[in-house]
């Protein structure tokens, strides 16, 4: 009994094995209205959902949970199997418990997606999956947006969306020494020196300008106004909106330079 480990009440070192023949065999039965053969089926194959569980055993989900979720797609695995096509058991029911895990913490990660963006989303997997048996090969988007006659771009910001996210402390690579994680990967672009450096140069050459030219320039490119509209708010022509930004753009750049 070393090796006994309980999941949801199941000892898996008890687990039974099921050869291909045997397999076959079931499976006929099934198809036949044998019950008792699609449980069969399913008690043989619980190995199956344990070894696909243990790559998601990092995501701080119970391992239990996990185990309920992959049985529900090996179940579907089961019901939708047809023995015409020439392909083995597990090669099919795998990526179908791997896709309902998926869909579990997607469906419960702290990150909301919209409803219809996660219909999306899974029309297009089941779509992938049924063109996957079909074909023998991973379709294009192109080939799933056909199918699902939805846009393209739809579906590729919909399955985006659906992404798990990656925290930063995810190590990415460890040769026995020290490793590097997501974190150390990512440049900060906005809070590099030359950045602060020149925010700090820009305001002390705004706080050089008259009263005029910063309410122009603040209209301008904070408030995303036109010359014209800036025009009418303080008074004055466009022509003289045009030269007093022009001159106080020219009076910054002499302040500013790296």
């Amino acid at each position: 009994m070393a090796n006994k480990v309980e999941i949801c009440g199941v000892n898996t070192s008890k687990l039974p094995v099921l050869s291909n023949e045997k397999m076959r065999e079931l499976f006929k039965a099934m198809h036949e209205g044998d019950t008792s053969a699609r449980e069969q089926l399913i008690s043989g194959n619980l190995r199956l959902v344990l070894s696909v569980i243990q790559r998601f055993t990092n995501r701080g989900e119970y391992v239990d949970d996990l185990f309920q979720v992959g049985c529900i797609g090996l179940i579907k695995a089961i019901d939708n199997f047809n023995l015409d096509q020439n392909v083995k058991f597990s090669t099919y029911a795998v990526p179908m418990i791997i896709g309902e895990i998926r869909r579990y913490l997607r469906d419960n990660n702290s990150i909301r997606v919209s409803r219809s963006l996660r219909d999306i989303a899974y029309k297009a997997l089941q779509v992938r999956d049924a063109l996957i048996n079909k074909n023998s090969r991973e379709p294009s988007i192109n080939e799933i947006a056909e199918e699902l006659k939805i846009p393209r771009e739809e579906i590729i910001f919909a399955l985006d969306a659906i992404q798990e996210p990656i925290s930063l402390f995810e190590p990415i690579y460890h040769d026995g020494g020290d490793p590097i994680y997501v974190m150390d990967q990512i440049g900060d672009e906005k809070h590099v020196d030359s950045n602060w450096l020149e925010g700090i140069a820009v305001r002390e050459a705004l706080s050089k300008l008259n009263e005029r030219e910063k309410t122009i320039l603040t209209l301008r490119f904070f408030e995303g106004k036109t010359q014209m509209e800036v025009a009418e708010e303080i008074g004055i022509s466009q022509a003289q909106v045009s030269r007093l930004e022009k001159a106080a753009l020219n009076h910054i750049r002499k302040h500013v330079q790296f």
